[in-house]
């Protein structure tokens, strides 16, 4: 079947943008999977649906699968271009909607200077919610935070553990250049302590209004941005009393800028279209479609 598309990025974060208003999307895994695939497919970290909302009071439905096909709450810089592809597209001329995710409501708005800005909602920090087993630990206070003790291969990690929609672990580096991300990140994803996997935040601390951050993303492996990730770790670092409000992050993608009193995350940045084409996948998809 042929299927349109709209390959976009955020800070490097790129995606296959899919318009499931005007033609019908119906995928099974390994069709995500041979999407997002970088030699036989498209190429994304995350492939994105949009879709009529369900109910009153939201705009959209906003669906997100990862890399390995799977489906997940919430991708804070898919979500801006989720409002520019909309608007593009003709299927709205708001500027700032409403939009329902698994992870919840999320609202998107275009700024003047073309930049889009999105309330990513209230972080939360109940262990149960993340979700994120604490059995048998002890935490570290430090501000405002609870660092949990984490065994990553025969090291002790101490984290922070927020969800933005989805779970997120954080821990503090010297030097985000050199930290393990590719070799520590994995493990972190996958530790029987998050029963629904994690996202692995490694943040170094420029100043208290800049960070640096890499993050291993939960199905995609290590993005060059990632959104929720940004808010994750500035929240992480605010209650740690590093950070103050607003705080720049500096992704190996681009800047980000996540502003959090207390209340809403608010995360602005750039929302880019790269390309549109179409594509032809076979009702069950592999990479030998492809060739």
């Amino acid at each position: 079947m042929g299927l349109r598309f709209t390959k976009m990025h955020g800070a490097g974060n790129d995606f296959v943008v899919i318009d499931g208003v005007r033609q019908a999307v119906d995928l099974e895994p390994a069709q995500w999977r041979a999407l997002a695939d970088r030699h036989f497919g498209i190429g994304a970290d995350q492939i994105l649906l949009v879709e009529a909302a369900r109910g009153s009071g939201v705009d959209f439905r906003y669906r997100i699968f990862n890399a390995d096909g799977g489906e997940v709450e919430q991708c804070g810089n898919g979500a801006r271009c989720f409002v520019r592809f909309v608007r593009d597209k003709g299927l709205t001329d708001k500027r700032a909607i409403r939009v329902e995710t698994l992870g919840g409501i999320i609202e998107p708005r275009l700024e003047d200077d073309g930049r889009v800005a999105v309330d990513m909602g209230e972080p939360v920090f109940e262990p149960s919610a993340i979700p994120f087993d604490p059995t048998g630990l002890e935490p570290r206070r430090e501000g405002a935070d609870a660092l949990w003790p984490l065994e990553v291969d025969g090291a002790q990690r101490w984290i922070s553990v927020v969800s933005m929609g989805n779970p997120h672990a954080v821990q503090v580096v010297d030097d985000v250049d050199r930290a393990p991300v590719r070799t520590e990140g994995p493990l972190i994803e996958r530790a029987a302590r998050f029963p629904r996997r994690v996202n692995a935040g490694f943040m170094q601390v420029a100043t208290p209004a800049r960070v640096r951050l890499r993050v291993w993303e939960r199905g995609a492996g290590e993005t060059l941005a990632c959104g929720t990730g940004a808010c994750a770790a500035v929240v992480a670092g605010i209650r740690r009393g590093l950070l103050r409000s607003p705080v720049d992050v500096e992704t190996r993608g681009g800047l980000l800028s996540i502003d959090w009193n207390g209340g809403s995350v608010t995360m602005t940045g750039p929302a880019v279209t790269v390309f549109e084409g179409e594509i032809e996948l076979p009702v069950r998809a592999s990479p030998a479609s492809f060739n």
